[in-house]
């Protein structure tokens, strides 16, 4: 695991509706290693959450059959996307596309999540 604490990554408002085939494996990811807080569950078993943290909302449905698209399905702005690429790669997380300061005032990469979902990430600069 990495030194990296998440807590320094500072997120921005996202409140993207992501599916996923395993809500527990999602959970583990979004709530253990990145730090949301699951604020609001629904059904036996859960098949829907809401996490939150910073300005960040995420909204995870459970979806048996999830065929991941091959775009990004959310774009999650941070205070530095350094130390969240860090972390993603220290939990073996795939970089679809790595940090690069790009032309329109962003450092920008893409990850995919636990599940498959492609997650464009930008901080400022």
């Amino acid at each position: 695991m990495s030194t990296v604490d998440p807590d320094s990554i500072g997120f921005g408002r996202i409140a993207a509706t992501l599916p996923v085939q395993d809500m527990a494996r999602a959970l583990r990811f979004y709530c253990g290693t990145l730090g949301f807080t699951k604020i609001f569950e629904n059904g036996d078993p859960v098949g829907f959450v809401i996490l939150k943290r910073d300005g960040a909302e995420l909204h995870l449905t459970l979806q048996k059959t999830h065929k991941p698209a091959n775009f990004p399905v959310a774009h999650l702005m941070v205070q530095d996307a350094n130390r969240l690429a860090t972390l993603c790669e220290a939990n073996g997380l795939r970089i679809v596309k790595g940090v690069r300061d790009k032309e329109y005032g962003l450092r920008a990469f893409v990850f995919e999540d636990t599940e498959g979902n492609r997650i464009d990430v930008g901080q400022p600069l």
